[in-house]
């Protein structure tokens, strides 16, 4: 597995890999109707190539597929962090954050699904607070959590 950075040609799979994630991996978390309002299978691909461009984006490639990805503000807000379903537990996402983690000098934030707060607990986050997301009419919890970090 290497990491590399965006280019916009992988929004279209970054897109298939974020439904299914959701929906394959957040499903013990989160309800059917949750899920669907959550990755409805519509995103924006132009909002979403200008969003990874104006972000430190990187793509985790194994094997010639994309398995992963993550993207963070220069303000230090991770704004998403997947794994596929099929590569979880193999030490992906903590390479994401890792080099994301390096890319900032200050504290980093995000807002965690219920799914991901464990994995973020155990690389020092701690939660700000939890929340209650509206989307569709339908409520979603998650945690702002922090992490404070000396840039080396």
């Amino acid at each position: 597995m290497y990491l590399r950075k965006y280019e916009p040609s992988d929004c279209p799979a970054m897109a298939a890999l974020f439904y299914d994630t959701v929906h394959r991996v957040n499903c013990r978390d989160y309800t059917p109707e949750q899920l669907d309002v959550w990755a409805t299978g519509q995103v924006d691909l132009d909002k979403w190539n200008r969003s990874f461009l104006a972000h430190h984006t990187l793509v985790a490639m194994k094997d010639g597929v994309l398995v992963g990805f993550g993207d963070m503000d220069s303000t230090g807000y991770l704004d998403r962090l997947y794994v596929h379903a099929d590569y979880q537990g193999q030490g992906i996402a903590t390479a994401l954050c890792d080099a994301l983690e390096k890319a900032v000098p200050g504290p980093i934030t995000t807002h965690a699904s219920i799914t991901a707060k464990p994995f973020f607990q155990g690389r020092g986050y701690r939660v700000v607070k939890a929340q209650q997301v509206q989307r569709q009419g339908i409520l979603l919890t998650n945690y702002v959590m922090e992490k404070k970090h000396l840039r080396i």
